[in-house]
């Protein structure tokens, strides 16, 4: 019996068979975990307890956007301040407090507001739309409630990886809204290359890889359960010894952090999962839509010159509105976590980014000096 056919036609079916009685355990495979509301509340404390800026964290009730009474987990610093204030949203799996190296910096000139985008951190997690372009607009109207109940009349939208591609999404549908965009090695712009799918890998990979499609991305953080911890702190121990100089014991706060915001119903998770064709791709990628961006919308993008992100995005934002501006920053030495991998240089160039925003009016579309499509690189 030829090896292909048992693949395709027995083991490949007993694998997908399987993997649907595991998700089909629900109430087992969560009470494994050992997610704790208390202990996440805990750990995000612990980490920001490293500001020197006073900071107030609240929960903001956006109504029924996807659940019944969703919430928006929220932390302010320097919310007195009467500038332009700075909006940031997170990535894939992360939460407001992996932040921490930013805020000081960012704060010292102007309001900062982050939050855990719903279905993430200690925000609601609702069941989003399975459409790709639903569960994207989902997001948006929870960023705009969300604006609306802080009555921000205008800010600057940062967004890192995930957070940069529902934070253009925003800009293209409340553009008066956003005097500033400042992608972060944003995820989801360019298209899936044309061979993606042909590679020339063992069948048994392309099994298991069909085999585990349906699963999220971090499912086995879940699966682990009580070891979940260990897990993220083994598979990623260079993101904990990152924080050593910010956060007191790191090595172990950072991981129980990562972990307590991924162990729990993976709301936001699934809806990314909707939103991707394979994980570093997606389906409605924005380079088909960036004429959908206001032509006077500065947008400063930075991304880290080793990070497995397509970092072609400044490039296209450049090519696509040719009289519009857009400032890159190449960062050397940074991977995908540039906020973290390099924060001096992140957080100089989001302030420059800020300050910019002061020339920008988006109600009356007005931009005052500068140049247009600028880009930079930078060592270390």
């Amino acid at each position: 019996m030829p090896g292909s056919y048992i693949w395709t036609r027995i083991l490949l079916p007993f694998i997908c068979h399987i993997i649907n009685i595991l998700l089909s355990w629900t109430g087992g495979w969560f009470s494994w975990t050992r997610q704790s509301d208390a202990m996440l509340r805990h750990v995000e404390k612990k980490i920001l307890s490293c500001l020197k800026t006073a900071y107030k964290r609240f929960y903001v009730d956006i109504g029924s956007v996807v659940g019944q009474s969703d919430k928006i987990w929220t932390v302010s610093l320097n919310d007195e301040s009467s500038r332009t204030p700075l909006v940031m949203l997170h990535g894939m799996g992360a939460g407001l407090a992996l932040w921490c190296p930013n805020f000081d910096a960012l704060a010292e000139t102007r309001p900062v507001y982050a939050i855990d985008l719903l279905g993430f951190g200690r925000s609601s997690r609702p069941k989003f739309a399975t459409e790709a372009l639903k569960a994207e607009a989902q997001w948006v109207e929870s960023v705009e409630e969300w604006r609306r109940e802080v009555n921000l009349p205008q800010f600057i939208l940062l967004g890192h990886s995930l957070g940069g591609y529902i934070a253009t999404s925003y800009a293209m549908k409340y553009p008066e809204r956003v005097r500033h965009l400042i992608l972060a090695d944003p995820w989801g712009f360019p298209e899936r290359p044309a061979g993606a799918e042909k590679q020339q890998l063992p069948l048994w990979v392309r099994a298991i890889g069909t085999a585990l499609q349906p699963l999220n991305p971090l499912w086995a953080v879940r699966a682990a359960g009580p070891a979940g911890r260990w897990l993220v702190s083994r598979t990623r121990p260079d993101i904990s010894r990152k924080y050593n100089g910010y956060v007191n014991d790191a090595d172990n706060v950072i991981p129980e952090y990562i972990y307590q915001c991924n162990s729990q119903t993976p709301s936001g998770e699934s809806a990314f999962h909707s939103l991707m064709t394979g994980f570093g791709w997606a389906k409605n990628p924005m380079v088909k839509r960036i004429d959908k961006l206001s032509p006077a919308l500065p947008i400063t993008v930075l991304y880290g010159s080793r990070s497995w992100v397509d970092n072609s995005t400044g490039h296209v934002l450049s090519e696509h509105r040719p009289h519009s501006r857009t400032y890159v920053q190449v960062i050397n030495g940074a991977g995908h976590h540039v906020y973290l991998d390099k924060p001096e240089l992140f957080n100089k160039y989001v302030l420059e980014a800020c300050s910019r925003a002061d020339e920008y009016d988006p109600r009356t579309s007005t931009v005052v000096g500068g140049d247009t499509n600028k880009t930079e690189e930078h060592n270390s």
